[in-house]
């Protein structure tokens, strides 16, 4: 892993793709073709990380001057657990050393059918030096938990951030998560 390769995505990156497909609900997906395009400009990413020939994964993020936004990632789910989710963390943070990044999650809602995967991915960003912040946003109509790493978190920062990575297009709702009562 230590010689993880990064690449461009492109179109005709089946591998990707279906990684892609794989691991995220429709609800929660752009379409591919429009990542692909976005990821020309100068603020987006839509980076392949490799182990020598083995397509391992992926991250679809967008960032500023401040601060990193990890739209999507994902390990081909054959190679699960087996450190190349960190390993991509790891590259993202040696490209962005200096830099705020913050994921979203879905939260860890002891109701939700998949709350043991839930838990296993807060898990996971916690363990490679992410942290809670509190703050919650609906994004494309889905609820998530905000995640950080490098500093901390700016509610107005951040909706800034995605008005202007948008072109004034999305303004997430984004709130504070009011402790639960015992």
């Amino acid at each position: 892993m230590e010689q993880m390769q990064t690449r461009n995505v492109c179109l005709s990156s089946r591998n990707v793709r279906k990684m892609y497909l794989d691991a995220f609900h429709p609800a929660e997906r752009m379409p591919f073709p429009m990542m692909v395009a976005m990821s020309k400009l100068w603020n987006t990413d839509f980076l392949e990380f490799s182990d020598g020939d083995t397509p391992c994964g992926f991250a679809y993020l967008a960032h500023n001057r401040q601060l990193v936004f990890i739209m999507f990632l994902a390990v081909d789910q054959a190679l699960r657990s087996k450190g190349y989710g960190s390993a991509i963390l790891h590259k993202i943070r040696r490209r962005y050393p200096n830099k705020k990044i913050i994921v979203s999650i879905e939260p860890c809602d002891a109701m939700a059918p998949d709350h043991a995967l839930r838990v296993r991915r807060k898990t996971f960003y916690c363990r490679n030096g992410y942290r809670e912040t509190a703050y919650r946003m609906r994004l494309s109509g889905v609820e998530q938990e905000i995640l950080i790493r490098n500093g901390s978190f700016d509610k107005k920062e951040f909706r800034l951030f995605f008005a202007l990575y948008s072109n004034g297009t999305v303004w997430p709702k984004i709130w504070k998560q009011e402790p639960e009562k015992a």
